[in-house]
């Protein structure tokens, strides 16, 4: 009788056990897909910026259009960098938050200049935005590791 009692109070702990390690498996997966979502729509952002930059010097509409992704840009790096980010996952995340302060940096400056009236798109190409999101993109690939 007192094997039974131990197999029946053993196999609900064993059971609880292989839950927790596939929401931890379930976990990674959510937070690779959403950062690789998050690193590609960096990726796009990065494509399109410097040339409508250039656009929006002369044209007011490009202006609002650049004002608008940079806004848009900005809110999306403030979401990520609060998401939750599983353990085995911290140490990429800490590395892309950092690398999203710089693009934050770069976003502000640029909203800044264009509040002033200074739109030179030779700035956008220059920032440290850019070359932060370079390093974004580098960490995509590790990301997707976390995938798999």
């Amino acid at each position: 009788m007192k094997k039974w009692m131990v197999i029946f109070s053993t196999v609900p702990f064993l059971l609880l056990t292989g839950c927790s390690s596939f929401e931890s498996v379930n976990n990674t997966l959510t937070y690779a897909n959403e950062a690789t979502d998050y690193v590609n729509e960096a990726i796009t952002f990065a494509d399109e910026v410097p040339s409508l930059a250039e656009q929006a010097v002369s044209n007011l509409q490009a202006a609002k259009e650049l004002e608008t992704k940079l806004e848009e840009m900005k809110k999306d790096i403030e979401e990520f960098n609060v998401l939750q980010s599983p353990d085995m996952a911290a140490d990429l995340h800490q590395q892309l938050v950092e690398q999203n302060n710089k693009v934050l940096d770069g976003i502000d400056l640029y909203l800044k200049n264009m509040e002033d009236g200074k739109l030179d798109p030779a700035i956008v190409e220059n920032t440290e935005m850019f070359k932060s999101i370079q390093e974004i993109a580098g960490i995509i690939d590790q990301i997707k590791q976390l995938g798999k």
